[in-house]
């Protein structure tokens, strides 16, 4: 790995370049079909020659939620954002590690809370949680991490590349403002959704919006070198929300994917009659280069 200065700080790199200079060299064998960098990992070893995947995100106390939020809300959302991820490559969730690490003064019917929260949507989705680890911080806070697998069927996996020139850009649900509504912690990850999707109109791209359309977007378009065109006027927006809201706000934990042009013919007559309680809107097109960027939303190390 290629030494920085000694007195480079995270704050000066930024976490896109962190992971970039983590993951430059990796060991990885064989059985790797896509190592890091997107929604999960996938790797060979499935049963029914379907693809495992593998992922594994943390919630922290004063960056995704709140002291005193409702313990069963946030072991929801813990378990919820990396079913999120599983969604995006198309797939089907199996089994879980937890691990916690708090302070000695958290009382124990909050970790109550969270376990009451994460087993009620893992018996929801039907994963199972076999297992994690215990720690103690020294001093006040918490970390939920959640380690997942899942599985996925070669042909209905999606990743964030394999965007072409001339794809719509499309987004389920409605965007920004999930914080100070609440709505990051009630949230539901589109796992039916986007299993619909890749069984009728396979997206060539897709992943789940998390850190805002503003930086999200850029990340999904890199990974196919290519660019973006955006009609923020399309954006679909929760209510008292600003267009600018919509872009840097995060925590949507929506689908954000490219489709095909020919193949979109159609999608949203049968996507309204399949969920007609959830929107799906097109908001602009994959071109060669962005001429017009986003401002960026949340990015870990460079935001207050």
């Amino acid at each position: 790995m290629t030494s920085g200065s000694d007195n480079e700080r995270l704050r000066d790199v930024g976490e896109e370049a962190l992971v970039e200079r983590i993951i430059e060299h990796l060991p990885v064998n064989a059985d790797v079909i896509t190592g890091a960098g997107d929604d999960c990992a996938i790797v060979r070893g499935g049963s029914d020659g379907q693809w495992q995947l593998l992922k594994t995100d943390c919630l922290i106390e004063s960056v995704h939620f709140v002291p005193g939020t409702d313990p069963v809300l946030v072991g929801r959302k813990a378990f919820n954002r990396v079913l999120s991820d599983i969604a995006a490559m198309g797939g089907s969730p199996s089994h879980a590690l937890v691990t916690i690490a708090t302070d000695s003064d958290r009382r124990v019917s909050e970790i109550d809370g969270w376990y009451e929260g994460m087993t009620a949507v893992a018996s929801e989705c039907g994963c199972s949680i076999v297992g994690g680890e215990t720690a103690s911080l020294d001093g006040e806070g918490a970390l939920l991490s959640i380690a997942m697998t899942g599985v996925v069927t070669p042909e209905k996996c999606v990743k964030r590349s394999g965007a072409s020139i001339g794809d719509g850009i499309w987004v389920t649900g409605q965007l920004g403002g999930s914080f100070e509504s609440g709505r990051h912690l009630s949230f539901s990850p589109r796992l039916h959704e986007a299993q619909w999707l890749c069984e009728r109109f396979k997206p060539s791209s897709m992943m789940d919006l998390s850190d805002g359309l503003g930086s999200d977007l850029p990340r999904l378009m890199a990974a196919s070198g290519l660019g973006y065109a955006v009609d923020t006027s399309a954006l679909p927006l929760n209510a008292h929300v600003t267009i600018a809201q919509a872009i840097t706000d995060g925590e949507d934990y929506e689908l954000l994917m490219t489709v095909n042009a020919e193949k979109s013919k159609g999608i949203l007559a049968e996507w309204n009659a399949a969920w007609p309680d959830l929107s799906l809107t097109q908001i602009g097109e994959v071109i060669a280069e962005t001429e017009i960027s986003l401002q960026r939303g949340w990015e870990h190390y460079l935001n207050p």
